[in-house]
């Protein structure tokens, strides 16, 4: 597996799923993914670091009972300057959930939300340097925010980290581009989505065969809601864990 140090700042860089089951979740993605797991301390709510051979992949935190919403998987975006950052996203319509916040040394961290109303964060490395394997089985692969405003998030995303965005022919989809490599999209949800589905970023997992992922995912208790499907970036499909958290299985092209 290839190591990674550190990633360019306005790219992705980290996942995180917020759970009421961490016990569960562990089980879940350790069969699923083949992770191992190094699990904190109380006091750190016991957030879990995934890892495929002793490289971080995605971590795992005990979700708040008390606060609304089914369990998520979050994406942060590396931050050069987390505190600067975090006021554009103000200048630029976003707004703040958690203003920029120390991470015990491990980086420094703030919560926002676009202004279409995804939900997403900003990560300055300290300590933890984000992902240490991508583009792996196992390992994320992709993001893209699903939005039904798709003209202003890639907007936003552009201002925000200099990224420049590339409509596909035929898609109201956007490819958001750091330095000429894609890093993450932008789509355009339309009416056939559900009316009640909010705007929220969608994160990609690789996978070595994506219908054997799909069978592995019902027969551990999740759930598939859009089966294994050709695109001409790979072959994916759409699912939520045991808990209700969703995410994108695909063997890339």
């Amino acid at each position: 597996m290839p190591s990674i140090d550190h990633h360019a700042a306005g790219t992705p860089t980290w996942v995180d799923l917020s759970t009421p089951d961490l016990e569960g979740a562990r089980h879940f993605y350790g069969e699923l993914f083949g992770w191992q797991f190094l699990v904190g301390p109380k006091e750190d709510f016991h957030y879990t670091m995934c890892q495929l051979g002793g490289r971080n992949v995605a971590g795992m935190s005990l979700k708040d009972p008390a606060a609304p919403g089914r369990a998520y998987w979050a994406l942060s975006f590396e931050a050069a300057d987390t505190k600067a950052l975090a006021a554009r996203v103000v200048e630029l319509g976003g707004r703040l959930v958690v203003p920029p916040t120390d991470a015990s040394g491990l980086g420094t961290f703030a919560s926002c939300v676009d202004p279409t109303g995804a939900g997403f964060n900003l990560w300055q490395s300290g300590k933890h340097p984000g992902a240490q394997v991508v583009r792996e089985p196992g390992s994320m692969t992709w993001h893209e925010v699903n939005t039904r405003d798709g003209v202003r998030a890639k907007d936003f995303y552009a201002a925000l980290f200099g990224l420049e965005p590339r409509k596909l022919d035929g898609m109201d989809y956007w490819a958001l581009h750091h330095g000429g490599t894609p890093v993450a999209g932008v789509l355009q949800m339309g009416p056939m989505w559900p009316k009640d589905l909010p705007p929220h970023w969608m994160n990609y997992f690789a996978v070595a065969d994506t219908d054997g992922a799909a069978e592995q995912v019902k027969r551990l208790g999740g759930h598939v809601h859009v089966p294994p499907t050709d695109s001409p970036f790979g072959r994916f499909c759409i699912v939520t864990d045991p808990a209700g958290a969703g995410f994108t299985l695909t063997r890339p092209t």
